[in-house]
């Protein structure tokens, strides 16, 4: 089972043992937390969408470690303009291991499974009103004269 969830503003893809680097949380490490805001769960081809979120559900996980990614450095440069700023910067992450992952109730089938559970019978009407609209787009359209290219005066020679 994987589960889709959103936490520091980005999007997850988690499943049960995995080891993600987050954006910071305010947590010790050893301390489980609880995302809630899970968009997508999924198993095979059992998957449920959200919209946007999942009512129930949950992902749970435990903070492995907290910490700060390479440095990264930060050069803003103008030429010819006496103009250098350099500067770095290293992002603050967690890094959790997911322990668990809750499917609640609620939530749509995706789209390609609700589309094969509706009756043939349904969908015969749509293709009828479309090919009335593409008939009537044929004899609708116009067809334009073509221009005959403008004639070239010709240049007088001089002669001496």
């Amino acid at each position: 089972m994987y589960a889709v969830f959103r936490s520091g503003g980005k999007q997850y893809r988690a499943a049960k043992g995995d080891i993600l680097r987050l954006e910071k949380i305010d947590a010790d490490e050893g301390a489980s937390v609880k995302f809630d805001q899970v968009l997508l769960v999924g198993q095979g081809s059992d998957v449920k969408v959200g919209s946007p979120l999942l009512s129930g559900s949950a992902v749970s996980a435990k903070i492995v470690r907290q910490g700060k990614s390479r440095k990264v450095s930060v050069v803003k440069f103008k030429r010819r303009q006496n103009y250098l700023r350099q500067g770095s910067h290293r992002q603050f992450f967690t890094e959790v291991e997911i322990t668990g992952i809750s499917a609640g109730s609620g939530g749509k089938a995706a789209p390609a499974k609700a589309a094969a559970d509706k009756p043939a019978a349904a969908k015969a009407p749509a293709k009828k009103k479309a090919t009335k609209k593409a008939a009537a787009k044929k004899t609708s359209t116009k067809k334009t004269a073509a221009k005959k290219p403008a004639k070239k005066k010709a240049a007088k020679k001089k002669s001496s």
